[in-house]
């Protein structure tokens, strides 16, 4: 017989004879990391879009581009835009409003777009930080779930040997393998998810960081336009 294949099967038959709450616990972290995975694959393609699309508006505005044909085309609605993108928008468009107002002030022109760009900018990083937290929770509450089952399982099979006059290895050994396949699975829903919840987090605030800077510096060219 193929020894891998006969220490799969050991490993299913240790899972299959568990008790029911282990199995349960099983049953949970399976789900859970199976879900991290899903939010791992999701993040990785939405930020690697995000990032190529900030680009591609950052080379384009400071390109020299004419503001009014670019919040046009944007504003239209018939192409993909990125963060940065909707956070000029939503600051020329209260720009463009507060100044076409009689007897606003330079300062009220520009104080209400940045609130409107500020306002974008929350709503954005909201979005890009969605499902975050769940990679969070699965990443610090796993560990503890896994040793739960194991702890339950340990538990169980000292329990069954109360009856038994002499222990050996070989009735103890089963339980406690199959109390210990809990723990291996809370860390194996655990580890990807605090990795991947770590590299997202810090993509993120790199993002953020840009959007930033570029409403400061969006707020300046608004400013002299204003001015004129």
């Amino acid at each position: 017989m193929n020894p891998e294949l006969s220490q799969d099967l050991s490993l299913l038959h240790l899972v299959w004879n568990a008790s029911l709450p282990v199995q349960f616990v099983m049953l949970l972290l399976l789900g859970a990391s199976l879900m991290s995975w899903w939010v791992i694959f999701i993040k990785l393609f939405t930020l690697k879009r995000a990032r190529q699309l900030t680009d591609q508006f950052e080379h384009e505005f400071w390109g020299g581009s004419d503001l009014n044909a670019l919040y046009q085309r944007i504003s239209s609605g018939r192409e993909s835009v990125c963060e940065m993108g909707r956070i000029f928008e939503a600051g020329f468009r209260e720009f463009l409003k507060l100044r076409g107002q009689s007897g606003q002030s330079i300062n009220v022109i520009l104080d209400g777009t940045r609130r409107a760009m500020r306002a974008t900018y929350q709503r954005e990083l909201d979005s890009l930080e969605s499902h975050l937290s769940f990679l969070a929770t699965v990443g610090s509450v796993s560990p503890y779930v896994g040793l739960f089952g194991t702890v339950w399982g340990i538990m169980i099979a000292f329990v069954g040997l109360s009856s038994v006059a002499q222990a050996t290895l070989a009735q103890v050994a089963p339980g406690i393998a199959e109390a210990l396949i809990a723990t291996a699975m809370g860390l194996f829903a655990a580890i990807p998810a605090v990795v991947g919840y770590n590299r997202y987090t810090h993509d993120i605030d790199r993002l953020a960081n840009r959007m930033e800077s570029f409403m400061e510096e969006f707020s300046n060219i608004l400013q002299r336009q204003a001015a004129k």
